[in-house]
């Protein structure tokens, strides 16, 4: 087939169709009727001689030959939607784009009240939209274009995207205030071992390497509760006395609404970069430039001092 046979536009709705699974959302996130969909699918059936999308309970299922199509089609379009818009000009003060961030609990709870007060200041109508940065997809769905923007500790993105640090933490142990340890600063490896803790597992982020560190040193814990997030944290331990080990931007944002503190560690434990990074299809984009600088401005410190560049 070539590139002549067919109509670009039907590429979107297929595009469109493998995100959202039903005609109806299709044709309402492009401003077409449902016919106008359902056309745009049978002339795309014809075209390339496969049903493409099976009708089920839960939705459009696409064929096993869409789901071949679907990063390439995707990749394609935004690609040349960035082409496009290359030029074209960002008014965050009467922009209505809505952005999608990757992000963990500990980025929503750090990142988020900074940034909707930004927003609300500098471009009202711009929204925001939250995802985990732990979907095992992140990076096709990053490459997709359908998320602008992560932000954190993040392995699996240090090849083939753009990052930019933002700023280094350390760990530090947090307990409520009236804690036996709450008093020691710093906190010693002898003291660290007696305490009874809380362990976070967080997936497919940096912070995994907090317990790899432990392991090294052979630092046996006693360990009561453990917990895939950072969400609980503050509820759990205003009430025991247990203590977490946390990064320390989590702890700032922490202590004051649950009545704890904040210890450093004598322990040698590794640092964390959190930097935020892209797809090189947004690299040159002017509202994806706009956010990038104000989570820069907001965020970055003089010791991250990195500029924007390709990682890996």
């Amino acid at each position: 087939m070539k590139l002549t046979d067919i109509d670009l536009n039907l590429l979107v709705v297929f595009d469109r169709l493998v995100q959202d699974g039903r005609v109806s959302r299709v044709a309402e996130s492009l401003g077409l009727s449902q016919p106008a969909v359902s056309n745009a699918l049978r002339r795309l059936r014809d075209l390339l001689d496969d049903e493409l999308f099976l009708r089920t309970p839960a939705g459009m299922a696409p064929t096993p030959y869409a789901l071949q199509l679907a990063e390439p089609v995707a990749q394609a379009l935004r690609v040349l939607q960035g082409a496009l818009n290359v030029r074209a000009s960002f008014d965050p003060a009467r922009s209505e784009r809505c952005f999608t961030l990757a992000m963990t609990d500990v980025g929503e709870i750090y990142f988020l009240p900074v940034l909707m007060d930004a927003l609300a200041r500098e471009a009202p109508g711009v929204t925001l939209r939250c995802v985990q940065v732990a979907d095992a997809a992140l990076r096709e769905d990053m490459a997709a274009g359908r998320v602008d923007l992560a932000l954190g500790s993040l392995p699996q993105l240090q090849a083939g995207f753009f990052q930019q640090a933002l700023f280094r933490q350390r760990y530090v142990a947090l307990m409520r205030e009236g804690h036996p340890l709450a008093a020691r600063k710093p906190l010693t490896t002898a003291q660290y071992r007696q305490a009874t803790h809380v362990r976070v597992v967080s997936a497919n982020t940096g912070h995994g390497q907090v317990e790899a560190a432990l392991e090294r040193l052979g630092m046996a814990r006693t360990v009561q509760l453990t917990v895939p997030h950072y969400v609980a944290l503050g509820h759990v331990l205003g009430s025991t006395d247990l203590v977490a080990t946390v990064p320390e931007r989590f702890a700032e944002r922490a202590c004051a609404p649950f009545g704890l503190v904040a210890r450093p560690l004598t322990l040698k434990l590794p640092s964390s970069t959190i930097a935020q990074l892209w797809h090189a299809h947004l690299h040159r984009d002017p509202g994806h430039q706009w956010l990038r600088g104000l989570v820069a401005r907001r965020f970055g410190t003089a010791v991250a001092g990195a500029a924007d560049t390709p990682a890996g």
